[in-house]
């Protein structure tokens, strides 16, 4: 997605070489922003929410880009945002990548994850009927929803988010969660929640709970936004009954996260999906 935005910036002379580009992320696409970006010769700036793991900013500064925290005082999320705008109004030769408005995020999820999503499941002869995404900027669930609903009559696209925080079901900020990367505090500009299916809930714990899961039983070790994309489609697959084929995305390793809950205990409550949850096993399907 981060090569996407670049792509489409440069073709439509949004970026020159040299400019700096500065973006609000919470974690990954400051990331992606920070390779591509130096790769392509640009200087780049994060602003992100000082509570993100420490593992992410070590990364972003791995990769040649600055960080600037953002402390809850100082807005957050949100307030990264404004403040990153505010750094490019104040500065010249500057590149705001906008992530979470800019339709090219769609349009890299639309024309990559949702052919090669689909592409693998018809080489293992299955047709999706849903597809699941956590909400960070939305691009994935909108760009994989709307491939697949060009290809398909029926298949359901169901956007997820934190029970313990839900955003995309009150339009701002309530409560606080612990899926980074999910729920950044407001519904981003790019999410259109009518051209969705119903909104999926999942508890922060019960997700981390699913992530150890998939690590110590089939050795997939995955972040916290995975293993609730997992109890997501889970939820979804429930409702449609025995047929269904319900395609998810593990967003990331476990390596930004080793800091963080997802490597300590976690008490397992009596309405988390995980007490009634086996893992089989996994199947690999080879690249199409």
């Amino acid at each position: 997605m981060a090569l996407g935005i670049l792509e489409h910036a440069y073709a439509n002379d949004l970026i020159q070489p040299g400019d700096l580009i500065v973006e609000a992320t919470s974690g990954n696409t400051g990331i992606s922003l920070s390779a591509v970006g130096r790769a392509l010769g640009h200087d780049v700036h994060i602003f992100m929410p000082d509570w993100m793991s420490r593992e992410r900013v070590l990364v972003i500064e791995s990769l040649g880009a600055t960080v600037i925290p953002v402390s809850p005082e100082e807005g957050g999320f949100v307030g990264s945002i404004q403040l990153a705008e505010d750094f490019a109004r104040d500065h010249d030769n500057v590149f705001l990548p906008r992530q979470f408005q800019n339709r090219a995020n769609v349009d890299a999820h639309r024309t990559t994850t949702g052919p090669e999503i689909l592409a693998q499941l018809r080489s293992a002869r299955l047709e999706p009927t849903g597809f699941v995404a956590g909400v960070g900027t939305g691009g994935t669930v909108m760009g994989v929803g709307a491939y697949l609903r060009e290809q398909l009559d029926d298949v359901k696209i169901h956007p997820l988010e934190p029970a313990n925080s839900p955003t995309l079901r009150t339009g701002n900020k309530v409560g606080k969660h612990r899926i980074q990367g999910v729920s950044d505090e407001f519904v981003p500009a790019i999410v259109e929640l009518d051209q969705l299916d119903g909104i999926v809930d999942v508890w922060d714990g019960d997700a981390i709970l699913a992530a150890q899961m998939l690590a110590r039983r089939l050795g997939l070790a995955v972040g916290i936004s995975s293993g609730a994309n997992l109890l997501g489609a889970l939820q979804v697959a429930q409702q449609q009954g025995d047929d269904a084929v319900v395609a998810t995305i593990f967003c990331d390793s476990n390596k930004k996260y080793l800091s963080t809950d997802l490597c300590r205990a976690e008490p397992l409550e009596d309405h988390y999906l995980c007490g009634q949850l086996e893992l089989l096993g996994c199947t690999v399907i080879p690249g199409t």
